[in-house]
């Protein structure tokens, strides 16, 4: 397996392309916006688009999805679908955080809770972890040790939940029944900011300790 991270948005979100080093299939992460750069990005890597994952609807997660899904005909796997409101919402989303307009989308498949996705010869575990939005979700690659959270968890933080539906309370649940149950060395990709590892926020993160 290999990973690419690329920043898009003035939100810096970090839209990942997972690449199975054996077939060179890859699945773009969270694409929520600069299309184009993704594009250019992965005609320079080579490998061949098999599909789009989603852990979350909000804009600078899914922006782009739709645009991306078009230009090489690419299914939409995720989020859940609790998180369909946030999709309907792309255009009033653009406007209020004044980014080029965004296509809804509807989801190839909706992901549930302990569901699979795959990735050429990748295959990831799923596991909903509402409370950053109602529908959000997580991939595990346990072969790995590697784990897509979106906006769940940070780097000495966690998600937002003063966004509508958002609540704490279920958030921090979530990353206990979901991530912290997970082995310390298991290192995890936000959707902003640096790589981190359980191990680490489960002594030092002052949200979840």
């Amino acid at each position: 397996m290999k990973v690419e991270v690329i920043p898009v948005t003035p939100f810096q979100q970090n839209c990942s392309v997972i690449i199975c080093t054996e077939t060179n299939k890859a699945a773009i992460v969270d694409p929520g916006g600069e299309v184009d750069r993704i594009c250019q990005r992965l005609d320079e890597l080579g490998v061949e688009p098999e599909k789009i994952l989603i852990t979350h609807a909000h804009i600078d997660h899914a922006g782009g999805t739709k645009d991306l899904s078009e230009k090489f005909d690419l299914p939409i796997e995720g989020p859940e679908k609790e998180d369909s409101f946030w999709i309907e919402k792309l255009s009033d989303q653009s406007r209020m955080f004044q980014f080029p307009e965004a296509k809804q989308f509807e989801p190839t498949r909706w992901l549930q809770h302990e569901d699979k996705v795959s990735v050429g010869n990748l295959e990831f575990d799923v596991k909903h972890c509402p409370g950053h939005t109602p529908g959000h979700v997580v991939f595990i690659n346990h072969k790995h040790k590697l784990i897509w959270v979106g906006d769940v968890l940070f780097r000495g933080s966690i998600g937002r939940t003063d966004f509508p539906r958002g609540d704490h309370a279920t958030l921090i649940n979530s990353i206990r029944e979901n991530l912290l149950t997970l082995p310390d060395d298991y290192q995890f990709i936000s959707g902003h900011g640096p790589v981190s590892n359980i191990g680490f926020e489960r002594q030092t993160n002052p949200y979840i300790r």
